[in-house]
């Protein structure tokens, strides 16, 4: 599939955020732990859920759509021996079932998830946490098999402030026997928000929003009524199309508070922008160039790296890049070069980018999705013709995107 953007041209209009795709996957992975109906609002449509959702369904799980953004979730009969692996194997999300799977199920095997191609990332970090609370892991052909005589809670030092490993670990403790308490946990707001669902569920959860999370384990969990947070990402995301068009888009539904050390970033970047509540408006200005260390919140998130990448671009002066989390994710550089770019990439973490420099339409491709969602950014900056292929990796992140962009004047289009 290809997205087809005429480019060069100032955008105006509103746009609203939709609720956070890194919240509500796990959010969903979260409704195994009990078989009461869980209804979930603010759930994006992006094709993430829906894989989600049918990996939830293939165990037996009902699932119905009771609203245009509200879910509602009921795995009463939900069993192991129907899941449906080539799902899994496709999904890297699928990796966040695996601290619910051990809360319900004693024995499970997985292969291990497929996604996007951003750079090496392990699963030892899960492996050695869940082996704390009594979990054997053992290397099977090429699946991982899962086993456990009951999940004991314990004291567990991540070795690095994994996501995903801290996500799977407050499932997984929910409903074990005793104490378990996290140390260097991670403590992103998407993360925050599982933990509330948890708590809304029944868990006992003390920490939330630190390093360190206390997790006392209850007998049983109950269904809940949860409204997932707005996407950080995607904000940004708007914020900088806004910026590196100069022009003034206004954006609704957005959670500031989440977002600080990005807008001063760009307001060190000399991007101007006023913020009203939950609403920024972005206004034509002057940029400069700037150091981006795009690390663990509170800092720039990995995920807003290539949009980073992207305004530099537009930047008076060399801007360095430095993406601390993964080594994969500069694939865009050789297409922004391609576009007109002055780029360098210094090793596979750093980049060196001068401008200002006018970008030119071509045919490129995503690498990611992150970087997907960045290609479109500099398709609409750029003059004349974009087309991106492996367009629909951008569906894993962004609803209806074309169709959103559009109102704001963005004349893009889809081919399938």
């Amino acid at each position: 599939m290809k997205f087809v953007i005429q480019g060069g041209k100032k955008l105006q209009g509103d746009i609203k955020v939709s609720g956070a795709k890194n919240a509500i996957t796990p959010i969903i992975a979260a409704t195994l732990l009990t078989d009461e109906e869980c209804i979930i609002d603010n759930v994006p449509r992006i094709s993430d859920v829906d894989s989600m959702l049918k990996i939830l369904q293939s165990l037996g799980g009902a699932v119905t759509w009771t609203g245009e953004h509200q879910v509602s979730i009921c795995n009463r009969g939900a069993t192991f021996h129907t899941l449906d692996h080539k799902l899994v194997k496709s999904l890297r999300s699928s990796i966040l079932f695996l601290g619910s799977f051990l809360g319900r199920f004693h024995s499970i095997e997985l292969t291990e998830p497929g996604g996007c191609i951003i750079g090496n990332r392990p699963l030892d970090t899960h492996f050695h946490a869940l082996a704390r609370l009594g979990v054997v892991v053992e290397r099977v052909n090429s699946h991982f098999r899962f086993s456990h005589r009951g999940l004991k809670g314990a004291t567990v030092i991540l070795l690095e402030a994994s996501v995903t490993a801290t996500e799977n670990l407050l499932m997984a403790a929910a409903l074990a026997e005793g104490t378990t308490v996290i140390k260097n946990a991670a403590y992103e707001p998407h993360v925050s928000d599982l933990i509330q669902f948890l708590i809304e569920m029944g868990a006992d959860i003390q920490g939330i929003g630190t390093p360190t999370l206390c997790i006392k384990g209850v007998e049983s969990m109950h269904g809940a009524h949860h409204t997932v947070i707005p996407d950080t990402i995607e904000a940004g995301t708007f914020l900088i199309m806004g910026l590196a068009s100069k022009s003034r888009i206004t954006i609704h539904d957005v959670r500031v508070d989440h977002m600080d050390v990005v807008l001063e970033k760009l307001r060190a970047m000399g991007g101007r922008f006023e913020v009203k509540g939950t609403t920024i408006t972005t206004k034509p200005s002057g940029l400069h160039a700037a150091r981006i260390d795009a690390r663990a919140y509170p800092g720039v998130p990995t995920d807003l790296q290539s949009l980073f990448g992207i305004l530099a671009t537009q930047a008076h002066g060399t801007s360095l890049i430095f993406d601390t989390m993964f080594e994969g994710r500069l694939g865009y550089i050789q297409e922004l070069i391609r576009m007109g770019s002055n780029a360098i990439i210094c090793d596979p973490h750093r980049v060196l980018i001068t401008g200002p420099t006018p970008l030119y339409g071509q045919e490129i491709r995503s690498f990611d999705l992150r970087a997907g969602a960045a290609m479109i950014v500099a398709g609409v900056i750029a003059a004349g013709e974009t087309v991106i292929n492996n367009a629909e990796i951008i569906d894993r992140g962004y609803e209806h995107i074309e169709e959103r962009l559009a109102a704001l004047g963005v004349e893009i289009s889809r081919i399938e």
